[in-house]
């Protein structure tokens, strides 16, 4: 009886470690290449654009930052400085993406509206320290690190933009749950999901047919046991239900990853601080592809607007 118990609990132990691998585990090689993305078999017309897009980016000049994540590892960041004394936009790229591919179209966007800029590479991705995603839970205080650093090194005058796409869109609003400092002016959110658990849930049902409930004990301990963290330790829709930041959310109508009702959820937990905009047609990350002018409108509009509003009170607890 023993052993087989032994062996049950070693064959449990291995499935989870097996979905550590494929799903927590990093780095690989499409997150250490900068322009992993644009190596795609008869790529169309948008993956062209954005390969291009992309590429500009890269060619760009840029400082390389380092910081100290609170558990101790090397972060990197990409800083494109427009003007001295411009407010400043950071911008977190999305699960297994790079800055240059996830922000190929909106550092363009946001250099042009006059913000000086940060791409951060995240834990485990491109030059950054780590061997783990943990699907904006880690990161969203990593968030709070980078802003700490822009205060300190541009002053709390610096009118500050925290924007993501897809996990970095999560995590920038996982990270409003936490204390930003008051000069992080709003958060930008483009097709984020709502949670660790309801992002692994979904993919583990829809895309690779396998019934959540039954997946669940697996993925559980692959996060908690070898990822160390929990599946439901954070989520967006809470963090946003007290947040004194204005926040724009964005997301395509057509998105297959991450599906719009999340979005949804989201907005509807805190309709009066969040601004939300879907666009007909557009696949996962794809809205500022499929109409870039009405995108660049959307966020001028909500940047315009933020940078000019008068500070937020301290909220009450």
């Amino acid at each position: 009886m023993l052993t087989a118990l032994l062996i049950i609990a070693c064959l449990f132990l291995t499935v989870s470690y097996i979905i550590y691998r494929l799903g927590f585990y990093t780095p690989n090689k499409s997150q250490l290449e900068g322009l992993a993305h644009e190596n795609k078999p008869d790529p169309d017309e948008t993956h062209k654009m954005v390969t291009r897009w992309a590429a500009a980016l890269e060619a760009k000049p840029y400082e390389l930052l380092e910081i100290r994540s609170y558990d101790g590892l090397r972060l990197h960041g990409r800083y494109y400085h427009q003007a001295d004394g411009a407010p400043l936009l950071i911008g977190f790229h999305g699960y297994r993406g790079t800055p240059s591919w996830d922000f190929s179209g909106g550092s363009s966007l946001y250099s042009g509206l006059g913000f000086n800029i940060i791409l951060i590479e995240e834990r485990g991705h491109c030059s950054s320290e780590g061997h783990t995603i943990t699907f904006g839970v880690k990161e969203r205080r990593d968030c709070i690190s980078w802003v700490e650093y822009a205060v300190s090194r541009f002053g709390e005058d610096t009118p500050i933009i925290i924007a993501g796409i897809s996990m970095g869109a999560a995590t920038v609003l996982m990270a409003s749950g936490l204390k930003l400092p008051k000069n992080v002016k709003g958060i930008i959110a483009d097709c984020p999901f709502t949670s660790p658990k309801e992002i692994i849930d979904k993919v583990t049902e829809k895309d690779l047919k396998i019934p959540a409930r039954l997946a669940y004990p697996f993925t559980w301990t692959a996060a908690f046991l070898f990822a160390g963290f929990r599946l439901n330790e954070a989520d967006a829709a809470s963090a946003v239900r007290n947040t004194p930041v204005p926040v724009l959310l964005i997301h395509g109508e057509a998105d297959d990853f991450v599906p719009i009702e999340m979005s949804r959820k989201i907005h509807a937990s805190n309709p009066d601080m969040v601004e939300f905009h879907t666009f007909p047609g557009a696949g996962h990350g794809q809205s500022c592809v499929v109409d870039f002018d009405r995108y660049k409108k959307i966020i001028t509009d909500f940047t315009d607007r933020v940078l000019k509003a008068p500070e937020q009170e301290e909220p009450t607890l």
